[in-house]
């Protein structure tokens, strides 16, 4: 591929990890370009999409999207002709490499986990609803179990992911942990008095609301919450990153925020050894809190979206005295 080509995938790719994390996983992120000393080494420039932790305030990249220019095809010799060329001049490819990994993983479970397990985004969930008998009795067992069972057939075939726990070896309570345990986003209980009502009581596990909901309409409506409780999701992990990002130009607030678990954007000059220097002098010594990053600030990524002109101010270091080039996200 030519340059141009090359960075136009550098971006496109991008932009799909944007929408994975947005669309599939309700997780909001900030893309950019890593600094000189973050980049993949041997490569022309990196960009990225970084996540916010709010346990550990700190961000979590969350994919990478390399541009490597030519430096890795004149060293194996990877060339083609060249179309606009009458001669057919050979010319060595400019590369990229990219690709979401099992990173993803680890960022859901941070950024939307709780106390209780995990809380699985609905749309990349294996069940989406678990149907769980309730009021079992000896005498009621296989009429509660084969309802339970026609309702996951039912939900199936409207494109739903559910699974029907008829488990008898485990008790009612069990299952509820269980299964709250793994995130499903939906328990569907079903009673002998929901069956005599045509009815059953739906649970978020994201929020732990409560609804009864009518038999009948039963699929159109999980369908309809299901996509509400992605939002929902997506909009807490947002206002919760939003709360937490702070910008500054100020290096004694800077450390101050960093304190308080908040990632922070800040005027920056470029230059490696000042973003060592930056590291190093933003990290504590003594314990604040033992959730505060205590390591110093290391930035995550140059975003795409500036808050503001960083050329008007200096390196947010005062040891530094250069000129910003742009604001950076630490």
């Amino acid at each position: 591929a030519t340059r141009p080509e090359a960075e136009e995938e550098v971006l496109a790719i991008l932009d799909l990890y944007h929408r994975v994390y947005k669309e599939l996983l309700a997780i909001p992120t900030v893309k950019g370009r890593k600094t000189e000393k973050e980049k993949f080494a041997g490569g022309d420039f990196t960009t990225t999409v970084e996540g916010y932790v709010a346990a550990t305030g700190r961000g979590i990249q969350g994919a990478t999207s390399h541009h490597l220019g030519q430096n890795f095809s004149k060293m194996f010799d990877i060339t083609f002709e060249d179309p606009d060329s009458e001669s057919k001049e050979k010319i060595f490819a400019h590369q990229n490499s990219w690709g979401l990994s099992t990173r993803s993983i680890g960022v859901v479970v941070m950024v939307h986990g709780d106390d209780k397990g995990l809380v699985m985004p609905p749309r990349v969930a294996m069940y989406q609803t678990v149907i769980v008998p309730c009021g079992i009795t000896e005498s009621n067992k296989d009429e509660l179990n084969a309802h339970c069972s026609a309702l996951q057939k039912s939900l199936h075939k409207s494109g739903i992911r559910s699974h029907a726990d008829v488990r008898m070896n485990y008790n009612t309570g069990w299952k509820f942990n269980h299964w709250e345990l793994k995130g499903v986003p939906l328990r569907i209980e079903v009673g002998p008095r929901d069956i005599k009502n045509n009815q059953v009581v739906v649970v978020r596990r994201d929020t732990g609301v409560k609804a009864t909901l009518p038999r009948d309409t039963l699929e159109d409506t999980i369908s309809a919450l299901l996509r509400t409780v992605h939002d929902d999701m997506y909009a807490r992990a947002l206002a919760e990153r939003d709360a937490n990002l702070a910008v500054t130009t100020v290096w004694g607030d800077f450390c101050t925020l960093l304190d308080q678990k908040k990632i922070i954007m800040s005027p920056y000059c470029g230059d490696i050894s000042c973003e060592d220097m930056i590291k190093k002098d933003s990290a504590r010594t003594e314990e604040i809190d033992d959730k505060a990053p205590a390591m110093g600030a290391k930035s995550l990524c140059i975003p795409f979206e500036q808050p503001g002109d960083a050329t008007k101010h200096s390196c947010v270091h005062p040891k530094c005295g250069k000129a910003a080039k742009f604001y950076t996200l630490f």
